[in-house]
Protein backbone atom coordinates (compact mmCIF):
# COMPACT_ATOMS: atom_id res chain seq x y z
CA UNK A 1 0.00 0.00 0.00
CA UNK A 2 2.61 2.52 0.82
CA UNK A 3 4.27 1.40 -2.57
CA UNK A 4 1.56 2.74 -4.39
CA UNK A 5 1.22 6.29 -2.57
CA UNK A 6 5.14 6.85 -3.37
CA UNK A 7 4.75 5.57 -6.41
CA UNK A 8 1.47 8.46 -7.44
CA UNK A 9 2.72 11.22 -5.14
CA UNK A 10 6.22 10.67 -7.38
CA UNK A 11 3.54 10.78 -10.29
CA UNK A 12 2.26 14.15 -8.85
CA UNK A 13 5.02 15.93 -8.12
CA UNK A 14 7.08 15.36 -11.10
CA UNK A 15 3.82 16.37 -12.84
CA UNK A 16 4.04 19.52 -11.11
CA UNK A 17 7.71 20.12 -12.52
CA UNK A 18 6.56 21.77 -15.93
CA UNK A 19 4.12 23.93 -14.49
CA UNK A 20 4.58 27.81 -14.22
CA UNK A 21 2.96 30.09 -11.58
CA UNK A 22 1.21 33.21 -12.82
CA UNK A 23 3.59 35.94 -12.02
CA UNK A 24 2.84 38.46 -9.86
CA UNK A 25 0.18 40.81 -10.97
CA UNK A 26 1.19 44.54 -11.72
CA UNK A 27 -1.26 47.64 -10.60
CA UNK A 28 -1.14 50.73 -11.92
CA UNK A 29 1.86 52.83 -10.61
CA UNK A 30 -0.08 55.55 -8.62
CA UNK A 31 -4.07 56.39 -8.32
CA UNK A 32 -5.18 59.67 -7.42
CA UNK A 33 -8.54 58.34 -5.42
CA UNK A 34 -10.23 61.66 -6.04
CA UNK A 35 -10.05 62.52 -9.40
CA UNK A 36 -11.17 58.05 -9.60
CA UNK A 37 -14.08 58.57 -7.68
CA UNK A 38 -17.33 58.90 -9.64
CA UNK A 39 -19.37 56.68 -10.74
CA UNK A 40 -17.94 53.93 -13.15
CA UNK A 41 -20.14 51.61 -15.83
CA UNK A 42 -19.46 48.10 -16.04
CA UNK A 43 -18.59 47.36 -20.04
CA UNK A 44 -17.66 43.65 -19.46
CA UNK A 45 -16.95 41.19 -16.03
CA UNK A 46 -15.95 37.51 -15.77
CA UNK A 47 -18.68 35.79 -14.66
CA UNK A 48 -19.52 36.05 -10.92
CA UNK A 49 -22.30 34.71 -8.80
CA UNK A 50 -23.49 38.02 -7.22
CA UNK A 51 -23.98 40.01 -10.31
CA UNK A 52 -25.47 36.89 -12.31
CA UNK A 53 -29.00 38.29 -13.31
CA UNK A 54 -27.48 42.13 -13.79
CA UNK A 55 -27.26 43.43 -17.62
CA UNK A 56 -26.34 46.83 -16.75
CA UNK A 57 -23.88 47.71 -13.72
CA UNK A 58 -22.58 50.81 -12.01
CA UNK A 59 -20.26 51.60 -9.17
CA UNK A 60 -20.51 54.87 -7.56
CA UNK A 61 -17.28 56.01 -5.12
CA UNK A 62 -16.76 58.55 -2.36
CA UNK A 63 -14.23 59.72 -0.70
CA UNK A 64 -14.45 59.62 3.01
CA UNK A 65 -13.05 62.27 5.16
CA UNK A 66 -10.75 59.17 6.84
CA UNK A 67 -9.38 58.19 3.61
CA UNK A 68 -11.32 55.16 2.87
CA UNK A 69 -13.94 55.25 -0.26
CA UNK A 70 -17.79 54.31 0.11
CA UNK A 71 -18.65 51.69 -2.56
CA UNK A 72 -21.96 51.60 -3.91
CA UNK A 73 -22.61 49.10 -6.73
CA UNK A 74 -26.11 49.25 -8.53
CA UNK A 75 -27.41 46.70 -11.46
CA UNK A 76 -30.14 46.16 -13.36
CA UNK A 77 -31.65 42.88 -13.67
CA UNK A 78 -32.47 40.63 -16.53
CA UNK A 79 -36.39 41.13 -14.36
CA UNK A 80 -36.08 44.99 -14.62
CA UNK A 81 -35.56 45.25 -11.11
CA UNK A 82 -32.18 47.05 -9.32
CA UNK A 83 -29.74 45.31 -6.99
CA UNK A 84 -27.77 46.89 -4.87
CA UNK A 85 -24.95 47.03 -2.60
CA UNK A 86 -22.76 49.11 -0.57
CA UNK A 87 -19.24 48.34 0.77
CA UNK A 88 -16.77 50.44 2.04
CA UNK A 89 -12.96 50.07 0.46
CA UNK A 90 -9.58 50.64 2.40
CA UNK A 91 -6.52 51.45 0.60
CA UNK A 92 -3.89 48.65 1.40
CA UNK A 93 -1.34 49.91 -0.44
CA UNK A 94 -0.66 53.40 0.05
CA UNK A 95 2.55 54.21 -2.06
CA UNK A 96 0.07 53.30 -5.21
CA UNK A 97 -3.61 53.56 -4.09
CA UNK A 98 -3.67 51.16 -6.33
CA UNK A 99 -4.73 47.79 -4.25
CA UNK A 100 -8.17 48.24 -2.41
CA UNK A 101 -9.72 46.01 -0.19
CA UNK A 102 -13.34 46.30 -0.04
CA UNK A 103 -16.02 45.07 2.43
CA UNK A 104 -19.65 44.77 1.85
CA UNK A 105 -21.94 45.02 4.51
CA UNK A 106 -25.69 43.58 3.68
CA UNK A 107 -27.26 40.06 5.15
CA UNK A 108 -25.46 38.38 2.89
CA UNK A 109 -22.17 39.07 3.45
CA UNK A 110 -22.64 39.32 7.24
CA UNK A 111 -23.90 35.48 6.59
CA UNK A 112 -21.12 34.07 4.86
CA UNK A 113 -18.37 36.39 7.02
CA UNK A 114 -14.76 36.54 5.61
CA UNK A 115 -15.85 36.01 1.86
CA UNK A 116 -17.14 39.80 2.04
CA UNK A 117 -14.34 41.12 1.39
CA UNK A 118 -12.77 41.51 -1.98
CA UNK A 119 -9.35 42.93 -3.40
CA UNK A 120 -9.70 45.33 -5.76
CA UNK A 121 -6.61 46.02 -7.75
CA UNK A 122 -6.20 48.84 -10.58
CA UNK A 123 -4.78 47.22 -13.01
CA UNK A 124 -4.84 49.92 -16.04
CA UNK A 125 -6.23 53.53 -15.92
CA UNK A 126 -5.99 55.83 -18.60
CA UNK A 127 -4.41 59.37 -17.93
CA UNK A 128 -7.65 61.26 -17.78
CA UNK A 129 -9.37 58.67 -15.42
CA UNK A 130 -11.92 57.65 -17.92
CA UNK A 131 -11.22 53.80 -18.76
CA UNK A 132 -10.40 51.43 -15.88
CA UNK A 133 -9.55 47.52 -15.81
CA UNK A 134 -9.86 46.03 -12.48
CA UNK A 135 -9.21 43.04 -11.49
CA UNK A 136 -8.18 40.57 -8.20
CA UNK A 137 -4.65 38.84 -7.88
CA UNK A 138 -6.37 35.39 -8.35
CA UNK A 139 -7.41 36.45 -11.62
CA UNK A 140 -10.73 35.04 -11.15
CA UNK A 141 -12.65 38.93 -10.61
CA UNK A 142 -11.89 41.13 -13.53
CA UNK A 143 -13.92 44.49 -14.68
CA UNK A 144 -13.89 46.65 -17.31
CA UNK A 145 -15.01 49.82 -16.49
CA UNK A 146 -15.52 53.03 -18.20
CA UNK A 147 -17.28 56.99 -17.50
CA UNK A 148 -19.44 56.49 -19.93
CA UNK A 149 -21.94 53.17 -20.68
CA UNK A 150 -19.87 52.59 -23.58
CA UNK A 151 -16.76 52.32 -24.71
CA UNK A 152 -14.72 52.52 -28.32
CA UNK A 153 -14.40 48.65 -29.25
CA UNK A 154 -10.98 49.42 -30.34
CA UNK A 155 -9.97 50.25 -26.58
CA UNK A 156 -12.05 47.39 -25.30
CA UNK A 157 -10.04 44.92 -27.52
CA UNK A 158 -6.93 46.76 -26.45
CA UNK A 159 -7.80 46.23 -22.74
CA UNK A 160 -9.26 42.43 -23.08
CA UNK A 161 -5.88 41.65 -25.46
CA UNK A 162 -4.17 42.94 -22.24
CA UNK A 163 -6.17 40.79 -19.68
CA UNK A 164 -5.35 37.54 -21.46
CA UNK A 165 -1.94 38.82 -21.31
CA UNK A 166 -1.26 38.37 -17.91
CA UNK A 167 -3.52 35.59 -17.25
CA UNK A 168 -7.42 36.67 -17.14
CA UNK A 169 -9.26 33.95 -18.58
CA UNK A 170 -11.17 36.34 -21.10
CA UNK A 171 -12.85 33.63 -23.05
CA UNK A 172 -15.25 34.06 -20.16
CA UNK A 173 -16.04 37.84 -20.33
CA UNK A 174 -19.38 39.04 -20.54
CA UNK A 175 -19.95 42.52 -22.30
CA UNK A 176 -22.73 44.42 -20.69
CA UNK A 177 -24.20 45.23 -24.26
CA UNK A 178 -24.82 41.91 -25.02
CA UNK A 179 -26.28 41.42 -21.91
CA UNK A 180 -28.87 44.30 -22.75
CA UNK A 181 -29.89 42.80 -26.31
CA UNK A 182 -31.11 39.46 -24.46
Amino acid sequence: MSLLFLIGWSFIITSCVGIEPKQALQTVSSVDLARYAGAWYEIARLPMWFQRHCVESKATYTIRQDGTVDVHNECLTARGTVDQADGVATVVDSTSNAKLMVTFDNFFARLVGPSREGNYWILELDPNYTVAMVGTPDRHYLWILSRTPQLDDAIYQELVANAQQIGFPVADLIKATSLRTK
